[in-house]
Order: structure tokens, then sequence, then C-alpha cells
């Protein structure tokens, strides 16, 4: 008997006594909050009926069962799902707050770093009714020093100098009035606000680059969700924290603490332009492989019919066809495209 009934009266679903043995959900699920699992997993469900009905992926999917494997189709499903439906779905916001919150635990593990990050983001802070703040990361795990983050990903927001604030205006969200809000609603020393790549207000863009700080408000950091880079919010997390830790008892000008910031972000905004370069580079190179390699194939196929033609001095109408149709160079070049993709292995 089916798990999964349909209340046709109420145009609702419902599930009973469902038991899943998958890794990825599983592991996926154990670093969501308990209290915030039932309503990821209706996103994720939505997101999967969506994903099944685009007609593009079910192709995908008829064309790559026999010739890939299970495993191989998973991940190119995944990918897809990743790359088309994050920018379009309710799910992002809840998304990125999860990623970022994992990174951070990932990050912190590998540097020996003993803080305990805890999502927030559904929790009332000491501002009425005001949960500003996802993500609560404690000093030591302990409770007198702490850094904020705030995850904006699911829509543009400007930079919002003070001085360009229009008091008797609507009350419009900005970067800088988030850091303000979310340090004060956590009671936190340090807050950054991460925004995502793809939805970042373009002036903020270029007035950010990668990392940003402004004394008195906090970092503003920018990550790329799609292609899985944190690495600008691992590096200012590691700033904020000397900050933080630094607020207890270090008494210091801050025009020298500004300049040393302003010197640590710099280059980091720096290290994120040379990797730009090398990826770009590493790009070009393989497409250029990827033309040598074609240039190869097709000089052997052409091999191919003129030792036929000279062996047997005649080339049938199947043998024309074949050559002016490419025969099979299509398949073999997506073999070797597929390696280059996959760096050569």
């Amino acid at each position: 008997m089916s798990s999964i009934k349909l209340n046709h009266g109420l145009r609702r679903l419902e599930v009973s006594g469902i038991e899943l043995e998958n890794d990825l959900i599983f592991d996926y699920f154990d670093r969501v909050p308990v209290d915030q699992r039932d309503g990821v997993f209706a996103k994720a469900l939505h997101i999967g009926v969506l994903a099944l009905s685009q007609e593009r992926l079910s192709a995908f999917l008829a064309r790559t069962e026999n010739e890939l494997g299970t495993e191989l189709e998973s991940l190119k499903i995944r990918l897809e799902m990743s790359t088309e439906l994050f920018s379009k779905s309710s799910m992002k916001g809840v998304a990125g707050e999860i990623a970022v919150a994992n990174y951070l635990d990932d990050f912190l593990t590998a540097k020996g770093i003993g803080d305990t990050i805890s999502p927030t983001g559904n929790i009332t802070g000491t501002l009425p009714k005001n949960k500003t703040g996802d993500i609560l990361c404690a000093i030591d795990g302990g409770d007198d020093q702490s850094i904020v983050i705030e995850c904006k990903f699911d829509k543009a927001i400007s930079l919002g100098n003070p001085d360009e604030r229009d008091w008797y205006g609507k009350n419009i969200d900005t970067a800088l009035s988030q850091l303000l809000e979310a340090q004060v609603n956590r009671k936190s020393t340090q807050a950054i606000i991460v925004l995502d790549r793809s939805s970042i207000n373009p002036s903020l863009l270029k007035r950010v680059e990668n990392v940003a700080y402004r004394p008195g408000y906090g970092f503003i950091v920018v990550i790329d969700m799609l292609h899985g880079d944190f690495s600008n919010l691992g590096l200012a997390y590691l700033v904020a924290r000397d900050l933080a830790v630094a607020d207890r008892k270090v008494d210091l000008d801050t025009n020298i603490l500004d300049l040393l910031i302003g010197r640590v972000v710099s280059e980091i905004n720096r290290l994120s332009d040379i990797r730009k370069l090398i990826e770009r580079n590493i790009k070009s190179c393989e497409e250029i492989l990827g033309r040598i390699d074609q240039s190869m194939l097709s000089i052997e196929f052409c091999q191919t019919y003129l030792s036929k033609f000279l062996r047997d001095g005649i080339l049938s109408k199947e043998d024309l066809l074949a050559f002016a149709t490419g025969g099979d160079l299509k398949a073999r070049y997506q073999l070797i495209a597929t390696e280059l993709a996959n760096g050569g292995e």
C-alpha cells in the first residue's frame, strides 16, 4: 500500500511512514536544525517535482540512463538542478544559509578553531520581532564574544551610506543597515553580510569587488554559490575573528587598525583576482587542447577514407554519406572532451 495519498478535496499531499536510506539525503538533513527540517523537506520536494517536470531534464535522463550509469547520472542531475533552479527558487535563501554554516564549520575545523556555529535565522533576537542575523558564531564556544553573519541571496541590495538615507522614505534594507541591525539584534562584536555573485547589485559589486570592510559596521563578502567558492568568506572571517578577540582588551589607535584591515582586504581581493585569471587560463588551455584534438580526429577520419579510396579505387555512396555527416567523430570527441573536463584523468 502506498505511503503517499492525495486529498483531492483539500488538494493536499499526505505522506506517512516513509523511510529513506540515502547518504546524500541523510547528510544534508543531518546539518539542518531540527525545527527547520519539515520546511526544508517541503521545499526539497517542490524543487524535485519542478525538476522532473522540465522536459529538457527528462530528455537528459532518458539519454544518459544507459550510457553513463546510475552514479554519474545522479551527479549530473544534481549539477543541472543546482545551476537551473538555484537562482529562481525560494529555496535559495535557506540553502544559502545552510551552505554558509556548513562551509564555516568545515573551515574552522580544518583550522583547529573551536568556534561554535549556530543557525539563528528563525529565532527572534533582542529587537522585538526581529530575526536579522542568520548565523551566530560564538568565539571559542563562549558567550562573551561572537560574530554574526547575515546572508542575502534572494534579492539585490545597495550599500546604503547613512548620509544617503531618506529618514522619511520607505525603510529599505541595505548592506550597512543589515550589518548594524544584525550586530545589535544578536549582541555581537563583529558582523559579516554575505552576498551571492549571481544576485548582488552590480553597483555594489563594483564597490566591494570580493571583500570590503566598513569601520563601525563590519565586512561585506561576495561568494559564488553556483561554483561552490566560499574562499572570500573564510579569509574575511579570520580577520573579523581577530577583531572580535582584540576587542576584549587591546587599546589600539583606530587609524592604524583601519590601515591594517584595509591592506588585508586589499590582499584578499588581489588573491581572488589571481584565482579568476588562473581559471580563465585553464579554460582557454582546455579549449585549445579541444581544438587540437578535433583537428587530429578529423585528419584521422579523412585519412581513413583516403586510404580506402587509394586501396579500392572507389568510394560508395554509403561512404560518401558517412564522410559528409562526420560519421562517429562527434561521439569520439565527446569522450575526449569529458576527459579534458575531468582534468585529463
